[in-house]
């Protein structure tokens, strides 16, 4: 699952919010592309979608307490030791200020409604319990994303891998199965360019993991909305990867183009084995 989702984040970096003409030209999911903007994130590349979701996962496999003060010490261990752009940039020169997760708490304004709860949120999908994916997504969102949207699109985020990996209904009614547990019309239709907010990255990625039936044309359906799309495509392919339903026929281009340094393919594909034993 972590492998698939930082492919989509990868891939999806390279068309974050570019011109229209731009990806049309290059969504092919034949490899990686550089951005035409965005110089500093290299093909192949993940953002912070990736590196976030890895300190919550190192926290679920860890089998410490699931609190607030753990979230946060993983958060920022997880960019101090491989700092990278993605980030906004407040939170970016925040997270290169503080030296641990306390000083994070105290210095945060977790007030936003953006989709930075919700697109780290995939692993908690794998618990076994409806209530405690519910719970553990909230208390991850309420560190930085503490306002009901932020919350319910964590929570939706984490319901649609627990759909997937427990095989819980096709694929086509994972909106409506989601909107009976969290707040929100979440089997509405996504259309158009996906803003910040974290309702609109979910929505989109519900959007696409209902109507397509493999990853790579998931993929190209998540990058297709326009605007932020790495996190739609991080949300879809962590759900989509869990599920019997979709065919695995990523190309080995953008598999073996992953980046692979301390904290890349290999890393990814250990810590999957811990989460998926």
């Amino acid at each position: 699952m972590l492998v698939e989702l930082a492919i989509g984040d990868a891939y999806g970096a390279g068309f974050e919010y570019a011109p229209t003409e731009f990806l049309l030209a290059n969504n092919t999911a034949r490899g990686y592309v550089q951005h035409p903007t965005h110089l500093g994130v290299r093909p192949g590349a993940y953002t912070d979608d990736t590196q976030m979701t890895i300190a919550v996962a190192e926290l679920l496999v860890s089998g410490e307490p699931w609190t607030a003060r753990r979230l946060a010490e993983n958060f920022v261990r997880a960019f101090h030791r491989d700092p990278r752009e993605g980030y906004a940039s407040g939170f970016h020169r925040l997270l290169g200020e503080v030296p641990d997760g306390a000083e994070l708490l105290r210095r945060i304004r977790p007030d936003s409604d953006k989709s930075g709860a919700a697109m780290r949120s995939g692993p908690i999908g794998l618990l076994p319990e409806l209530a405690e994916v519910l719970r553990h997504a909230e208390v991850q969102a309420r560190v930085t994303h503490d306002t009901p949207a932020g919350v319910a699109s964590a929570q939706a985020a984490a319901l649609a891998v627990h759909y997937c990996h427990f095989d819980l209904g096709p694929v086509a009614e994972i909106g409506a199965w989601i909107t009976r547990h969290v707040p929100g019309d979440w089997s509405a239709p996504w259309r158009g360019k996906v803003g910040s907010k974290g309702a609109m990255s979910v929505r989109a990625a519900l959007t696409a993991l209902a109507a397509n039936t493999g990853l790579t044309e998931l993929l190209r359906a998540c990058v297709a909305f326009t605007g932020d799309v790495d996190t739609v495509a991080t949300i879809a392919l962590a759900a989509a990867s869990r599920s019997a339903q979709y065919a695995r026929d990523l190309p080995s281009e953008l598999v073996h183009g992953l980046e692979d340094g301390d904290y890349g393919r290999n890393y990814l594909a250990q810590l999957d084995k811990r989460l998926l034993p």
